[in-house]
């Protein structure tokens, strides 16, 4: 029989065939499972948190959903494979055969972004399984981002220039090079606060039909499935202690994140200064340091597991 080392990178079968890439890292009792966002993104924005959550005795588990780069991508272009994989729920089934396979239980969630939403989906789902929930820069829902986004634009840019992107958007002419000039500003001040923080490619790694599914073709272009998500109603079924963190300077508004803080039972809300959507990697220090001291806290409080 082939014994794998607990930790270290491993690639899991799916009921349904496909593989997805996982690694785990890291010594201790707290598990710690992560979600990246995108949609389509990848792990990498987590591939430092086992090193800098090491002080507090946390093992990470983090892995690319299907279609991202590290992991098995169907051919989102056949309606039945969007129609089978293209939604939340799938999504969130993923996240339990993740954890099914991997033998965690007992164990944080973490959901970036996206993975906020799933990590939402999965505590309101499969909640007995969770000690703890973390929503890094995402609210529970999205018309409150989508005010609040297009508020960042009417601040940042000029008349002339919101009417120009507001033109190229109705026409759908996306590649324009002064309409992606202009989003790229926004990814440099509020996705990605700090200078040139985020991980780099030689070419692109973002999974498009993911994200263009259920985003649309940017940050200020919400017409994908995701638009009409809402869990506003429901947060207060989750009974887990969770932990809300922000960017001081990003694009969900913080207005729902302290509106959520109201409504979770056990929530506690940080928000990371000089950082925006990205926080560990604009502000690590801040983010990492009170994370970690969140969960030993917490874990402190829980009921002993084998996990």
């Amino acid at each position: 029989m082939v014994k794998l080392n607990p930790n270290g990178t491993r690639f899991v079968t799916l009921p349904n065939g496909y593989h997805l890439w996982t690694q785990t890292q890291g010594q201790g009792q707290i598990r710690l499972m992560t979600l990246h966002g995108g949609p389509g993104g990848t792990n990498e924005v987590f591939e430092n948190f086992a090193q800098e959550l090491a002080p507090y005795g946390v093992r990470v588990t983090r892995y690319d959903q299907l279609g991202s780069f590290f992991s098995d991508q169907p051919v989102f272009s056949d309606p039945a494979n969007q129609k089978r994989f293209l939604n939340i729920d799938y999504y969130v089934d993923e996240v339990e055969n993740v954890r099914q396979q991997l033998g965690i239980d007992h164990f944080y969630l973490l959901g970036q972004s996206w993975g906020g939403v799933l990590a939402i989906e999965y505590a309101l789902k499969y909640g007995e399984h969770l000690k703890g929930l973390v929503l890094s820069s995402m609210i529970d829902n999205l018309d409150e981002y989508l005010v609040n986004i297009n508020k960042i634009r009417e601040k940042m840019f000029s008349p002339e220039d919101v009417a120009y992107m507001q033109q190229i958007e109705a026409r759908h002419a996306f590649d324009d090079a002064k309409y992606q000039a202009l989003v790229s500003e926004l990814g440099e001040h509020y996705l990605h606060h700090a200078a040139d923080p985020q991980p780099r490619h030689l070419i692109s790694t973002l999974a498009t039909p993911v994200y263009h599914y259920f985003q649309g073709d940017n940050e200020f272009v919400m017409v994908g499935a995701l638009k009409n998500w809402d869990r506003r109603a429901d947060m207060h079924r989750i009974t887990v202690p969770t932990y809300l963190t922000f960017g001081g300077h990003e694009t969900m508004p913080l207005t729902a994140a302290e509106r959520m803080a109201q409504t979770i039972p056990h929530a506690t809300l940080h928000v990371t200064p000089n950082a925006g959507h990205g926080q560990m990697l604009d502000n690590p220090t801040d983010y990492f340091s009170h994370l970690g001291q969140w969960l030993t806290q917490t874990d402190a409080k829980a009921p002993l597991s084998d996990n």
